[in-house]
């Protein structure tokens, strides 16, 4: 609007934020205040607002698309037995410990067991485990990748997918909810 209505600047000045950017276009006070007044710009606005509506309620739209697909996929969550899950869990595991050792330098992999995990541990690798056996949910997010809700759909898919693992492994519940906090607030000091 403002290049519409006020036309070419009184005066160019260097970007005072950055001297490599497009100079920074100055415009009178009094030559603003005589457009702002003017039925042109009563007319630019409202159409701007309306625009501006038009394309809030869109995005909104699409969000509450976005967010009804994720709230209505099925999460079906692996159920082999505790011992079978442990194993799993620690195959799991272990095969991405030696995957980071062949590209992170420095890092040694360090094969654990069912027997030599402590309990805390196993349960994050039993959650990691089952997480990565959902991985048809990647899929999915990666289809909307740049669409409106995606974060929110992303959130909402974590909520469900670690309430289905606690619903079908209480046992697991506190390691998911651990995991849902830290997401939200970030891992406890120290």
């Amino acid at each position: 609007m403002m290049r519409q209505l006020l036309g070419e600047p009184d005066l160019l000045r260097t970007n005072p934020h950055l001297r490599s950017a497009p100079r920074t276009r100055l415009y009178s006070i009094e030559r603003v205040r005589a457009v702002e007044r003017s039925e042109e710009f009563r007319a630019a606005s409202a159409a701007a607002a309306r625009r501006s509506a038009a394309a809030r309620a869109a995005a909104l739209r699409r969000r509450r698309e976005v967010l009804a697909r994720i709230a209505a996929e099925p999460i079906e969550v692996p159920r082999p037995a505790p011992d079978r899950l442990a194993a799993l869990a620690v195959e799991h595991r272990n095969r991405l410990d030696e995957e980071r050792a062949l590209w992170r330098k420095g890092h040694v992999a360090d094969p654990a067991t069912v027997d030599s995990a402590e309990p805390r541990a196993l349960d994050r690798w039993k959650v990691d485990y089952l997480r990565h056996r959902m991985t048809r949910y990647d899929g999915i997010l990666a289809e909307l990748s740049g669409r409106t809700g995606r974060a929110a759909a992303e959130e909402l898919l974590r909520h469900r997918i670690y309430a289905a693992i606690s619903q079908a492994y209480p046992a697991l519940a506190r390691e998911c909810e651990r995991r849902l906090r830290e997401r939200r607030f970030g891992p406890p000091p120290g």
